[in-house]
């Protein structure tokens, strides 16, 4: 019998080979080590040499092995399989994603963005736009967290749209989603070094947007978890300085400025409270749109959340908090402080800070030193939009080579979970920012935009499309909500209404891209505010050559996939959970159920 002494010394022997081959390069294998004996807790090293760590960091770039799949599956089965076997590292905390909710995408479409629109409709068009765009996307969000919650595989929304509305405009909405964020970067980096002119500087731009360009490499191969911990205290920032704003546009507005005089609405009095009438509404619609834009990389993140059934439902909520709070109430301050008729909102560069009614509003005041730090956050912003375009980006070229609608090549993701092949594709398609330096900078990016113009609107009709389409799935099939651990605050009704308004944001569009404001029909204006559709018919038209008799153009309630993916519930503790959930909330004051609703 083996004394007790000697089992003691055999078991940390062996504890210590374990954590010693976990130590080691991925190549070596348990086999190629010699017998336990000659492992002793004096012989494992305390921490890998420079070598080591070397030898691990390259092999993290490494392919992940997904396996191997049944030839005689159908294309979509197969993209459903390797979407649920996504090797994409689940590392994003709560804190992650509830501050990527909230502030995660704020960025030039509402600290520059908004002047643009205030200078098109006035102030009443600029809140009617926001809140109507606002309850949009609080729809859109609740769909799509329904949607990530029951089925948390990668590629998120875009995977689901193949899956419940066709392969086929699965083609069309991947794609266009993926050129949204590819353009987004090397334009948020040109807006960011035009931000660092308004302190004069005589630096090119080249250096500035060099710099950023690397920062950005440099977070993205740090994996999701480097992105999350940005990304966070990026928004926390963003959110503090809108806070702030807010309370000093409030103190300027009753005369507490530098320059004093108490303001009110006298500027909804004159130059008034609307421009350009219906047509100037209609106009800023976009705007509103472009500045929501991002929203949805919640749901895009849910297959790297630690526990998306517990974090998104909670993110998904807070995303009204950024609606009402940080657009609505900010710009209705904007809007008392700022006339439309200001000649700076529309002669500065409509990339540049210096046509930000934030800091228009605060010069207006007379503060010297205030202007500065707003503009500084306003280039943070610049950058957090830029780094989740790269995220945004990767994660979608990625989906898009799993469902066979891009070379294999782009759906390599390595040990650490980065989707590397889409990370160097942003990145080279980044450097489109050097045309910053080129005299004709204006005109590229105006085309550039006209790409991605309208790829959001686009984007979240597809999520409520899709989303209503699960539901008609699950009815044909027998199957009952009662079985969603989490389902949409807005239900179906919200999701028709997303789609609804999505859909007269586009005839609006294409209305004032026809007869824009103040000039006459030209083919110029109208593809500068329409070519993103005009791409999207393209793309349609090229994936029904390219499949031909193979193309799926409708998929039938009653053959949706209902199973891959799916996230095992069950469902008698689901219903369990909710009627405890139910006498808890109804044990608490009528302030706490309120804010449990909506947190």
């Amino acid at each position: 019998m083996t004394k007790p002494s000697e089992e003691s010394s055999q078991g940390s022997t062996v504890d210590a080979k374990k954590s010693y081959i976990s130590k080691l390069p991925n190549e070596i294998t348990k086999d190629e080590i010699d017998d336990t004996s000659d492992f002793t807790q004096e012989k494992v090293p305390a921490k890998l040499g420079f070598s080591g760590r070397f030898a691990e960091f390259r092999d993290s770039f490494k392919r992940f092995d997904l396996g191997e799949l049944d030839p005689n599956l159908s294309d979509l089965e197969k993209a459903n399989i390797i979407a649920s076997r996504s090797p994409l590292q689940r590392k994003l905390k709560s804190r992650h994603i509830q501050m990527i909710a909230i502030g995660g995408a704020i960025g030039t479409g509402l600290f520059v963005g908004s002047g643009t629109a205030l200078a098109s409709g006035g102030p009443a068009s600029l809140i009617i736009s926001y809140l109507l765009t606002g309850i949009m996307i609080f729809c859109t969000v609740q769909a799509l967290g329904e949607l990530a919650v029951a089925f948390p595989v990668a590629g998120s929304f875009l995977s689901m749209c193949s899956r419940f509305v066709s392969p086929a405009w699965g083609f069309v909405i991947s794609w266009n989603y993926a050129m949204q964020w590819l353009i987004v970067m090397p334009l948020e980096l040109v807006a960011a070094s035009l931000t660092i002119n308004y302190w004069h500087s005589n630096v090119s731009p080249a250096v500035w947007v060099t710099i950023f360009y690397v920062c950005i490499l440099v977070v993205n191969i740090f994996g999701v978890k480097g992105y999350g911990e940005v990304e966070y205290w990026l928004s926390v920032i963003k959110v503090i300085a809108i806070v702030g704003f807010c309370i000093l546009g409030i103190i300027l507005n009753c005369g507490g400025g530098p320059k004093g005089g108490y303001i009110g609405g006298k500027f909804y009095h004159n130059p008034g409270a609307f421009n350009h009438g219906f047509k100037g509404l209609c106009a800023v619609f976009v705007t509103a749109a472009f500045s929501f834009a991002g929203t949805e990389l919640v749901g895009l993140a849910s297959a790297e959340t630690e526990n998306p059934s517990k974090t998104l439902p909670s993110a998904s909520k807070q995303v009204v908090w950024r609606i009402f709070g940080f657009y609505l109430i900010s710009l209705t301050i904007v809007g008392l402080l700022v006339p439309y008729n200001d000649p700076r909102l529309l002669t500065a560069n409509s990339l540049s800070a210096t046509a930000s009614p934030f800091v228009i509003s605060i010069e207006n005041a007379g503060i010297s030193v205030l202007p500065s730090i707003f503009n500084a956050v306003i280039l943070i912003s610049l950058i957090s939009v830029a780094n989740s375009a790269v995220f945004g980006c990767s994660r979608t070229i990625a989906s898009l080579a799993d469902q066979g609608f891009a070379p294999k090549i782009f759906g390599y993701i390595d040990r650490m979970g980065r989707p590397i092949m889409g990370i160097a594709l942003s990145m080279l398609v980044g450097l489109i920012c050097y045309l910053s330096v080129s005299p004709k900078e204006s005109e590229a990016f105006a085309w550039l935009m006209a790409l991605s113009g309208l790829s959001s609107v686009i984007t979240w009709a597809t999520i409520c499309l899709s989303h209503i389409r699960f539901r008609q799935a699950m009815k044909a099939q027998g199957r009952s909500i009662e079985e969603l651990s989490f389902t949409a605050l807005s239900g179906v009704a919200g999701s028709w209404f997303g789609l609804g308004l999505n859909v007269v944001v586009l005839g609006v569009q294409f209305w004032v891209a026809l007869f824009p404001l103040g000039g006459k029909p030209n083919p110029t204006s109208f593809f500068e505010n329409y070519l993103n559709s005009v791409v999207n018919v393209a793309l349609f038209a090229f994936y029904l050559l390219w499949k031909r008799r193979k193309s799926i153009i409708w998929i039938h309630a009653k053959d949706m996939d209902l199973t891959t993916g799916r996230r095992d519930v069950d469902i008698e503790l689901v219903k369990q959970e909710r009627a405890e959930q139910k006498a808890f909330m109804a044990s608490k004051p009528w302030w706490y159920r309120t804010y449990k609703f909506w947190c």
